[in-house]
């Protein structure tokens, strides 16, 4: 199926109060690993691509491949810029092929912030793009976005009413609590929920959180055990999602559970099998754990089971465990 723009993956989910997940990806594994299991589960999916990933991978690279695993599936499938810094990397997207992106303006003040928003959604709504921006600023570390907790601040609805209405963004980020990362709480985990609602009420629009992997506690340990190094990290547990999502959220990136995966899984794979250099083995048993963790968010986000009459149509022998 060809790549779809994100607003119309986002109709039913903001109408009926079910999330979809971001996912993002900067290789084959995790584009097979995203695609495959969504298409399984008969539902919409969205593939990230942070700039970095762009630099790294390249974005006509990212939309070749996407495309080549979404021509075998029938499900809705958007490919989005995550954190997009500037109009020219926007641009250079939407070239491409990317299907949404989202223009990072939180830390200017709010007409900063507004202007660089309608300046990318004029652009970009030409070319039936999506675009998503962001209100509030999270804290954290995301690739080289660092944002101290001196500088985090929650999205004001006063604000966050003006914005949409002057920017013309089709989907907004909210800061309510949550930050980039692996550490994303020290203490009891606390989301504003209630500004949540409040915001989505006054929008109605879909809204997004980011900073929201969950860090699984099981995940972290076997990334130690194999050699892996990471302090005591805590991530949105899943109740949190749920309520999220019941107050307004359509959208949830993930990146950090997806990389911590993949690496334990590595550091597994060649701790216990030394002998092993066959890139295909130790890189496809990651993408099987890729898999479980989309699997689990699929299902957790509610959008399992919404693409009626879903099909897969690679074969079986395709992806080699």
């Amino acid at each position: 199926m060809p790549l779809v723009p994100l607003r119309e993956v986002y109709a039913e989910a903001n109408r009926d109060y079910f999330a979809i997940g971001q996912f993002n990806v900067s290789n084959m594994e995790f584009t097979q690993a995203v695609i495959k299991t969504a298409a399984e589960l008969g539902s919409p999916v969205i593939l990230g691509a942070s700039k970095d990933a762009v630099k790294y991978a390249g974005a006509y690279n990212l939309v070749a491949m996407v495309k080549a695993e979404a021509d075998r599936v029938n499900i809705p499938i958007a490919l989005h810029l995550d954190h997009g810094p500037s109009f020219e990397l926007v641009k250079e997207c939407i070239e491409a092929g990317f299907t949404s992106v989202m223009i990072d303006g939180s830390h200017h003040p709010l007409e900063g912030n507004i202007k660089v928003t309608k300046e990318v959604a004029d652009y970009a709504h030409k070319y039936d793009v999506t675009v998503e921006a962001e209100l509030g600023r999270l804290g954290g570390i995301e690739d080289d976005i660092k944002v101290d907790a001196k500088d985090a601040f929650l999205t004001d609805p006063d604000e966050a009413e003006r914005f949409v209405a002057e920017s013309g963004c089709d989907a907004l980020a909210v800061a309510v609590g949550t930050s980039h990362g692996a550490y994303k709480f020290k203490d009891e985990v606390k989301l504003d929920f209630d500004r949540i609602e409040t915001i989505k009420k006054r929008l109605g629009i879909p809204l997004v959180l980011h900073g929201a992997s969950g860090v699984p506690k099981e995940i972290t340990e076997k990334l130690k055990k194999y050699g892996g190094q990471i302090a005591d990290a805590k991530g949105v547990p899943d109740e949190a999602y749920r309520n999220a999502i019941s107050r307004g959220i359509n959208k949830i990136n993930i990146d950090t559970d997806l990389r911590l995966a993949f690496t334990a899984s590595v550091r597994k794979t060649l701790t216990e099998k030394p002998e092993l250099f066959d890139p295909r083995k130790i890189l496809g048993q990651a993408r099987d754990d890729i898999i479980e963790v989309v699997r689990h968010k699929i299902q957790l986000l509610g959008s399992a089971g919404k693409v009626k009459g879903a099909s897969n149509k690679r074969q079986k022998d395709a992806v080699p465990a």
